[in-house]
């Protein structure tokens, strides 16, 4: 008998969707499983599932346009929403739903698998897996599996009660047969991605149109600072996923790019034969990308009942996008067919009925719609190793043949400006990445990223400014572009800092940490090209980078509106954000107030005031230190930015 499936990814944002449960959903579904894929509030899912089971009794072709009252009754119990309902024979139905939710007595699945992403995402990692347990049957499973399930098991068991899985080795993967199902041979780990499943969400996972993969598993690096020896604690030297794809393009369509998330794929013994295969894969220099048609993948996917509920959704969007294209004749001819096959609305279409309207829909999708995505030349496609190369693995052939493959961008790891210290030997790592740069313009690789540790207890924050600076005489000296990366480092597994982001390196403190993440607010997290952009954002030199450290955090996030100077080199040098008069000349002074206040302290003074700097808190306790001259200074720090709607700081 087939089981139903339920698998969860926590409400946090994230760039990627959940491979691993991709994998799940390709395992159970193969199986003959029943399998439902949610991101979001889960109250909405418990409104969504009471719906479904209450209109499969109740469904009314003539009533598609009210179901959304329906969801709003069940959720909030509202009885102004049923008289907004004409009279139909399953409003008890809707009652009998209402209830159960109020109760808590939500429909339940055979097995319910979460996903679990970073520590930091702790409070709703914890969350999903507690509410979890209403939607499981009493002889069903949860499996919680993931990155901060591996890495804190315990801790993960002590908040829910529920074990996570872990396989023999200490890992996350489902690398042998039979870790779920004890008569299977599959190994999940190996299958290809469901990518259906993303169509159940609202949520859009930013990088999208890609290939997922990995081609190599694990790493020959201990990095303290790194979970992937806990996570993959086995280097795999090569994984081929020629078949992985085949299978892909042939239920989902052609992907645009190839985005692999292995962690030093130049450790393997296999790289040539790895590059050889994304060639063969259709990545290559200069590699193009003409996309599907989306309606023919759809509809097929209704014919062979694969997950045939999403996509007859699907359909209507596809019936409206093509609708809004029409001309008023035959938009009312349009509409009327789609009336009596009752495909006008989500919660009516049928398989049945989508199937039945293809012959009349499918020229119209390719005239209206899919003549005008393809071109006869297409788009550029590309291969992200989007973990970044090892500098220190690279060579001279590595990168040659590396540069065979249309690869964009290159991410490169600068995690130190000195030498490693777990590799005392090693030449200092400037050195080892300043040299990775030149070989990768030598062959013709001229965009790059990379990912700039910093807040250990090993750096400073000047070497932070030197790193970034690096990157940008490098792009000018080998006209290239590199978009720089900081990335705040934070003890994933310890138990002060584990589901918090506390955590300040020895040479770091609070107020260092909010400037460098008032700057990146402006810069949206990223460094690109541009030495001028630079040194207005982090300073000319090393001095005025200690300065903008200290400085206010209104006067770094808004700085042409509290320095005038700064707004005027700006407009000079083609600015164009216009600020207002009247503001310029109210507040356009207050930075060189601030810069002359704290210049004038003497050093005991300036010792004191920086102690309450970097500890970043402002009260009124704190800002009283009996000095007039000290409160005079830390008076600014009590300034608010004036954006007050603005995109937030990054996370701490």
């Amino acid at each position: 008998m087939p089981r139903k499936v339920l698998l969860l990814e926590p409400n946090y944002k994230n760039k990627y969707p959940p491979m691993g449960l991709m994998k799940l959903a390709t395992y159970f579904r193969s199986r003959g499983d029943k399998v439902r894929f949610f991101k979001g509030d889960m109250r909405d899912l418990a409104v969504e599932l009471l719906f479904e089971e209450f209109w499969t009794e109740a469904y009314d072709i003539t009533i598609g346009e009210y179901t959304n009252l329906m969801r709003q009754h069940i959720k909030t119990g509202k009885l102004a929403l049923l008289n907004d309902i004409p009279e139909f024979v399953g409003k008890q139905g809707l009652r009998n739903a209402r209830a159960r939710y109020k109760a808590g007595d939500y429909p339940k699945f055979d097995i319910v698998g979460i996903t679990t992403l970073f520590t930091f995402y702790w409070k709703e990692t914890i969350e999903t897996i507690n509410t979890a347990k209403k939607f499981v049957s009493k002889e069903g499973r949860i499996i919680v599996g993931g990155i901060a399930s591996t890495i804190l098991p315990n801790e993960i068991e002590k908040a829910t009660g529920i074990k996570p899985y872990i396989n023999d080795r200490g890992g996350a993967m489902l690398d042998r047969p039979g870790q779920l199902d004890s008569d299977s041979e599959v190994i999940i780990d190996e299958l290809p991605l469901d990518y259906s499943i993303l169509e159940e969400i609202d949520y859009k996972y930013p990088a999208s149109n890609a290939y997922f993969g990995y081609m190599t598993r694990g790493c020959v690096n201990r990095c303290y600072f790194c979970a992937v020896p806990r996570l993959e604690p086995k280097y795999c030297q090569r994984i081929s996923i020629e078949g992985q794809i085949e299978q892909t393009i042939q239920r989902f369509g052609a992907q645009k790019d190839l985005l692999l998330l292995d962690n030093n794929v130049f450790a393997s013994r296999s790289f040539g034969q790895i590059i050889d295969e994304i060639k063969k894969l259709g990545f290559g220099v200069g590699a193009m990308y003409n996309p599907p048609n989306e309606y023919t993948i759809a509809i097929e996917n209704v014919r062979n009942d694969y997950n045939a509920k999403v996509y007859t959704r699907k359909m209507i969007k596809f019936y409206d996008s093509v609708s809004v294209k029409l001309s008023e004749a035959e938009q009312g001819e349009f509409y009327n067919s789609r009336e009596k096959l009752g495909i006008l609305y989500v919660d009516t279409a049928t398989a049945k009925s989508v199937l039945a309207f293809d012959q009349t829909f499918a020229p119209l999708y390719e005239k209206h719609i899919f003549s005008k995505l393809s071109t006869s030349r297409g788009r550029a496609r590309y291969v992200d190793f989007n973990q970044g190369v090892d500098a220190q693995l690279m060579t001279d052939e590595k990168m040659k043949k590396l540069a065979e493959a249309n690869i964009r961008p290159l991410r490169i790891a600068f995690d130190h400006w000195g030498v490693d210290p777990q590799k005392s030997n090693s030449r200092p790592m400037r050195e080892i990445y300043e040299d990775a740069v030149k070989l990768a313009a030598k062959y013709g690789i001229r965009n790059l990223s990379n990912y700039l540790l910093y807040n250990t207890d090993d750096d400073i924050p000047d070497e932070l400014y030197l790193r970034l600076q690096m990157n940008i005489n490098l792009c000018e000296d080998l006209k290239v572009n590199i978009y720089s990366f900081p990335m705040k480092y934070h003890p994933i597994d310890d138990p002060d800092y584990f589901d918090n982001r506390n955590f300040i390196g020895a040479a770091w403190n609070r107020k260092f940490i909010r400037a460098i993440q008032a700057v990146l607010n402006s810069t949206h997290g990223k460094i690109g090209r541009g030495k001028s952009f630079f040194e207005a954002a982090f300073g000319k030199t090393l001095e005025q980078f200690h300065e903008i450290l200290l400085m206010p955090e209104a006067f770094i996030i808004e700085r042409y509106k509290f320095d005038h100077k700064a707004y005027e080199a700006y407009l000079a040098n083609g600015g164009t954000k216009k600020l207002k008069v009247e503001d310029v000349e109210r507040y356009g002074d207050m930075t060189d107030e601030w810069r002359r206040k704290l210049s004038a302290l003497n050093p005991e003074q300036k010792k004191r005031a920086e102690r309450i700097i970097h500890d970043n808190i402002f009260t009124d306790e704190t800002i009283s230190t009996g000095d007039s001259a000290v409160n005079d200074v830390l008076q600014y720090y009590r300034i608010k930015r004036f954006e007050e709607n603005s995109e937030l700081l990054a996370e701490d």
